[in-house]
């Protein structure tokens, strides 16, 4: 599987951004779906996941009740909704998809004024 992720930009604290996760070749409903992200000099940090199948979800504490994602299997794309942006969100966010492997996306910026 491919993975596409876009939606990334500049926005100011306290505002919103939906990225998006769209994915070729293979069967999407047979991943599970996550949101990476990696700020600078930062490693990478899981932000959320949602199952295949189930589509039950999982947030880091940092993205509780201000992030959510979703999934559409239909045109084989995942979201991440982003409410009430921080500076300490700037990061580059990446898509994963995973089965029997881990497939990554190549990265969209977020960058968050304060």
């Amino acid at each position: 599987v491919q993975l596409q992720a876009s939606g990334g930009g500049l926005v100011q604290a306290g505002g919103s951004l939906r990225l998006s996760c769209a994915a070729s070749g293979r069967t999407f409903d047979n991943y599970s779906m996550s949101w990476f992200r990696q700020a600078p000099g930062k490693e990478r940090e899981f932000v959320a996941t949602i199952l295949r199948y189930s589509g039950i979800t999982y947030y880091a504490d940092s993205a509780k009740g201000r992030f959510t994602i979703s999934r559409d299997n239909s045109k084989k794309t995942m979201y991440l909704r982003m409410n009430s942006l921080k500076p300490e969100d700037t990061a580059v966010y990446y898509c994963k998809a995973k089965s029997s492997r881990d497939y990554w996306g190549q990265g969209t910026q977020v960058t968050v004024s304060s």
